[in-house]
């Protein structure tokens, strides 16, 4: 396949994994419009962003050993079908239990390419070339909800809120079409299956088969083990624990800031909603800025292969997670002690930059790292974090109103960056003794 077309097919699936969690976050300022056409408080609106998140986390759970089975495309498909089609009960909701309802089933429907999508990029490129490609990728999911507190807040400016569902949904109709046209299916068992079933047919002989013909185990036996696996490293292994966690925290600080921004920038800098949403450009900024530092670590990992004879420990991936984890405290503390009334509004923006660089950093180092520390459960290593991110996201900003009036602007985000740096200790510790560790782990690679 042409290296051109490769590319074609990861920008639509990252384009597409930036719809679902752009979806997440752009519900963060039509909750004063759904509070007043829906009746309700403003405190039930925030589970619109609460039960999506957590629909994405626990839709891997599902999706993850049906596209082993019946391939990444139909998955593809089939979820974002879905996706689009239960968007409209959101779009054009009777009342606020539809509305909520509907918001987790479409998370849950969306999940496939937090966690499937990864899959086709690495079926793509060989593993010398797959780096810049799954960075493109990673940065998707990480990039929405920063670009959907941005258009919501210019939509909810200027009309309804409704109308932040219905550019959704647009958007989410033309990613269905570029899906049916450009991507392919990319998963070698599922391929050799249908070549398999094929050549059955055209030559009448039952004696071809494909490894996945002869799969041990049922559909629900995989399900099972895709549930209950990744609850086990979580609850045996401390290493993944403890990574899952910083990702887990991380997240849940991330979108803590869709309730947290408003609060400083509209009361204490008068913005209104358009311009609060045009905030978290330096979170975005951050991010792409990180984004553009991907060939040095390429050149990085490539002397590692050197040094290691093409064999290099787990441990080097997490070089990057150490620069993640210095860069995003050092934003938070200086965002801190920066959102007072008196500072200038733009110094605030610039200290989310350095946060938006380590969430980038952080995560694209932890999920290499246990997709090969733990290779062979790699799905279920991925899962397991998926699960606690998406728990900590969902559940951060139910507290972040009250915290803040508690706390004040400076006092909280000072307690967030606090425990942001407890954690960046971590990827230098597993540095060290990852090896040691995985030798002791269930369930990690030995070398």
């Amino acid at each position: 396949m042409p290296a051109v077309r490769k590319w074609v097919i990861v920008l639509v699936i990252s384009s597409a994994a930036l719809c679902a969690t752009f979806a997440s976050s752009a519900a963060s300022f039509t909750e004063e419009g759904l509070a007043e056409d829906l009746h309700t408080v403003h405190e039930v609106t925030i589970l619109s962003i609460s039960l999506f998140v957590e629909g994405l986390g626990l839709g891997p759970l599902l999706v993850g050993p049906l596209s082993e089975v019946y391939g990444r495309n139909n998955i593809y498909r089939i979820s974002y079908i879905l996706f689009w089609v239960f968007t409209w009960p959101v779009a054009f909701p009777p009342d606020i239990a539809t509305f909520l309802v509907f918001r987790f089933i479409t998370g849950f429907c969306s999940s496939a390419f937090l966690s499937v999508a990864g899959g086709s990029v690495s079926d793509l490129f060989a593993n010398e070339k797959v780096a810049s490609p799954m960075a493109v990728y990673t940065m998707s999911p990480f990039l929405g909800p920063v670009i959907g507190p941005l258009v919501s807040g210019f939509i909810c400016q200027h009309a309804n809120w409704r109308w932040t569902y219905r550019v959704l949904l647009i958007w989410q109709f033309v990613t269905v079409v570029l899906l049916v046209v450009f991507v392919p299916e990319t998963y070698e068992p599922v391929i050799l299956k249908r070549k398999a079933a094929r050549v059955r047919k055209e030559k009448g002989d039952n004696n071809y088969w494909a490894p996945l013909d002869r799969r041990e185990g049922s559909l629900t036996q995989a399900i099972l083990f895709s549930c209950y696996t990744p609850f086990k490293l979580l609850l045996f292994d401390r290493m993944a624990l403890l990574l899952n966690t910083w990702n887990a925290l991380l997240l849940g600080i991330l979108y803590l800031a869709f309730q947290a921004f408003p609060i400083i920038f509209e009361d204490g800098h008068g913005f209104n909603t358009q311009d609060t949403g045009m905030s978290f450009l330096g979170i975005g900024v951050g991010m792409l800025a990180a984004l553009a530092t991907q060939p040095i670590w390429n050149r990085f990992n490539r002397r590692q292969m050197e040094k290691y004879n093409g064999k290099p420990p787990p441990e080097t991936r997490l070089v990057m997670g150490q620069v993640g984890g210095i860069l995003a405290p050092i934003g938070l503390f200086w965002l801190a002690f920066t959102t007072y009334p008196a500072v200038p509004w733009i110094v605030p923006i610039i200290a989310s930059v350095p946060f938006g660089a380590g969430v980038y950093f952080i995560f694209t180092s932890t999920f290499t790292y246990l997709v090969i520390a733990y290779r062979p459960i790699a799905a279920s290593a991925m899962a397991s974090n998926s699960a606690l991110r998406s728990t900590f996201a969902a559940a951060f900003p139910l507290f972040a109103k009250a915290m803040y009036d508690r706390l004040g602007t400076v006092g909280a985000t000072a307690l967030l960056a606090g425990l942001m740096t407890l954690m960046t200790p971590l990827p230098f510790i597993y540095y060290k003794m990852g090896a040691r560790l995985r030798a002791t782990s269930r369930f990690a690679v030995k070398t």
